[in-house]
C-alpha cells in the first residue's frame, strides 16, 4: 500500500552522504488506512490453507533469489554496510521464508479424547492484524523473522521500516505481494515513530506487534500495548559475552570473536561486546586478534577490499566514541584502533575503525552499556566460574559464546549465561530452525523456529459431542 500524503523523505548513504532515495513520509492517518486495509486483507488470506499460504511464500523467496542484486545494492546504499554482508542478508532473509514455507504443510491441530463420548480439539489460529516494526542494522532479515512466520500463520501485517532505511524493505514487499498475497495483506508505512509507529501501538485494530530495536524504546513499546492488551514480541538489546578458555581452538576462537565483534560494523544485537579471556592464553590471543583486527580496512560498501563500512548515522558514530573515552579515562587502554580514519575519502562518511580496549572496569560504559559498534573491550579470568559471574553481570542476556575443548566448562557455561541463546565452539549464527529470544531486558517472547508460529497464533480449546448426551 502506498501513502497518501504528499510529503516526502530523503534517505541517504552514510558513506558519502549523498541522497539514494526518497518515500512517502507515513502520517497517522496513512497508517490508519494501512492498518484497514490489513483488515481487508486479513479475511482472504487467513480463508487460505496454510499449504497454500506455504507455497506463496516459496514463490516470493524464488522472486527474491532472481532480485537479489538489486535488493543488496539497495541495501548497501541505505544502510552502508559492504556489498557481500548485504547479499548475505538477502539470502537470509530467502531462507526464512523458505523455512516457515516448508512447514506449510504440517501444521496440525490437536485431537485429545474425552470422557463420556465427548472429544477435544485444540485449534491453533491467527491473531490478525499484525505489526512489524524493524530497525536499520539488519532491516530485511529481521522483516523476515516476523513476516514469515506472521503470514503462514494466516496473519496480515503493516510493516513500519526504520526511517533511515525504509527502501530494501518496501521492494522487499513488493515482491511478496507480486508472489500472490491478497491485497491489502502485506502493507508498508514508513514515517517517524512518534506517529506511524505511535498509531501502530495504539490503534485496537492491531492485535500483535513484534519489535526490535532498543531496550528503552521496547519498553515503550510493551507499556503503550499495555491498554489494548496486543500481544508483544521484543528482540531488544544485548551487551553478548564471549569466554575464551585456555584449551580452547585460540585460532578459531580469534577468528570468531573477530567476525563476531566486527561484521556489520559492529551494529548487531548478538555482536560479540564483551571478550572473557583465560588468563594463561590472554596475551596470545590479544596480540593476534589485534594483528587480525589492524588488516580490517574500513571504507565504501561497494569496494570489496572494505571489511567495515560506516557506522549507519553520525550520531550512533558519536556514541562509540564517547564509550571508548570513557573507558580510557577510567584506565582503558586501546590496543587497536580508537579514531576515525583521515583522508578525503572518509570526510563525508560516517567512519570509525574497529577498536580494541584492555583494562576495562566493568562498570564502566563500554562494560554496561550496550555498544553498537566495532568497539570491544578485553577482560582478564581465571577460571569458568568468574568468567559466567562476570559475564552475567549485565541487564541484557541475547547471546553468549564460549571456545572450550572441556566438556565440564562447555556445561557449565551452557547452563549457567544467562542468555536466550549461547554457542560453544561456534561462530554466531542464528538458526531459523531454533527458537531466539531475549532474557532479562533483551526481550520477551521468541521469534524462529515452531515457537515463533506459536506467538503468531492464539489457542482455541473445542469440545465436540458427536450427539446429544442424556
Amino acid at each position: 500500500m502506498a501513502t497518501a500524503t504528499a510529503n516526502l523523505q530523503e534517505v541517504f548513504n552514510p558513506s558519502n552522504g549523498q541522497v539514494v532515495g526518497v518515500v512517502p513520509k507515513g502520517t497517522r492517518e496513512d497508517t490508519r488506512q494501512a492498518i484497514d486495509a490489513a483488515e481487508i486483507g486479513f479475511k482472504a488470506w487467513s480463508k487460505i490453507s496454510p499449504a497454500q499460504r506455504g507455497e506463496t511464500l516459496f514463490k516470493a523467496a524464488r522472486l527474491i533469489d532472481q532480485n537479489l542484486k538489486e535488493l543488496s545494492e539497495t541495501l548497501t546504499k541505505e544502510q552502508g554496510k559492504p556489498l557481500r554482508e548485504a547479499q548475505m542478508e538477502i539470502r537470509r532473509f530467502q531462507h526464512t521464508l523458505e523455512y516457515y514455507a516448508g512447514l506449510g504443510k504440517n501444521l496440525r491441530s490437536i485431537q485429545i479424547p474425552i470422557a463420556e463420548g465427548r472429544f477435544g480439539m485444540v485449534l491453533r489460529l491467527p491473531i490478525g492484524v499484525c505489526a512489524a516494526i524493524v530497525p536499520w542494522n539488519f532491516p530485511v532479515s529481521l522483516l523476515g523473522n516476523k513476516i514469515a512466520p506472521g503470514l503462514l500463520a494466516g496473519n496480515s501485517f503493516v510493516v513500519k521500516p526504520a526511517s533511515t532505511t525504509p527502501l530494501t524493505v518496501t521492494k522487499v514487499c513488493a515482491v511478496l505481494n507480486q508472489a500472490g498475497l491478497p491485497e491489502g495483506t502485506l502493507n508498508v508505512v514508513a514515517g517517524p515513530g512518534s506517529t506511524v509507529g505511535q498509531e501502530l501501538l495504539e490503534n485496537p485494530k492491531v492485535h500483535k506487534v513484534g519489535f526490535t530495536g532498543a531496550t528503552d524504546t521496547g519498553k515503550n513499546v510493551m507499556r503503550t500495548c499495555a491498554d489494548t492488551l496486543k500481544h508483544v514480541t521484543l528482540e531488544l538489546g544485548g551487551s553478548d559475552p564471549m569466554i575464551i578458555c585456555d584449551d580452547a581452538d585460540l585460532d578459531e576462537a580469534i577468528s570468531s570473536a573477530s567476525v563476531g565483534r566486527f561484521f556489520n560494523c559492529g551494529q548487531a544485537c548478538l555482536a560479540v561486546k564483551r571478550l572473557y579471556v583465560f588468563d594463561s592464553v590472554y596475551q596470545y590471543v590479544v596480540d593476534k586478534l589485534v594483528e587480525k583486527v589492524k588488516k580490517l580496512t574500513v571504507g565504501d560498501g561497494f569496494d570489496p577490499k572494505n571489511r567495515l563500512g560506516p557506522l549507519h548515522t553520525a550520531g550512533q558514530r558519536q556514541e562509540v566514541e564517547e564509550q571508548v573515552e570513557d573507558a580510557v579515562k577510567r584506565g582503558g587502554r586501546v590496543l587497536a584502533g580508537g579514531k576515525r580514519p583521515e583522508g578525503k575519502e572518509y570526510e563525508k562518511g560516517n567512519f570509525y575503525y574497529p577498536t580494541l580496549v584492555e583494562n576495562v572496569p566493568d562498570d564502566a560504559k563500554l562494560a554496561q552499556e550496550e555498544c553498537f559498534g566495532p568497539a570491544l573491550p578485553i577482560f582478564r579470568v581465571k577460571t569458568i566460574e568468574e568468567a559466567v559471574e562476570r559475564a552475567n553481570n549485565s541487564i541484557y542476556g541475547l547471546g553468549s559464546s564460549v571456545f572450550t575443548s572441556d566438556l565440564y566448562k562447555a556445561h557449565y557455561a551452557a547452563e549457567h549465561l544467562e542468555a536466550g541463546y549461547t554457542w560453544v565452539n561456534s561462530a554466531q549464527i542464528i538458526f531459523d530452525e531454533m527458537p531466539f529470544g531475549g532474557w532479562k531486558q533483551s526481550g520477551l517472547g521468541q521469534e524462529h523456529g515452531l515457537e515463533a508460529l506459536e506467538h503468531y497464533t492464539m489457542s482455541k480449546s473445542v469440545v465436540i459431542s458427536p450427539r446429544p448426551l442424556k
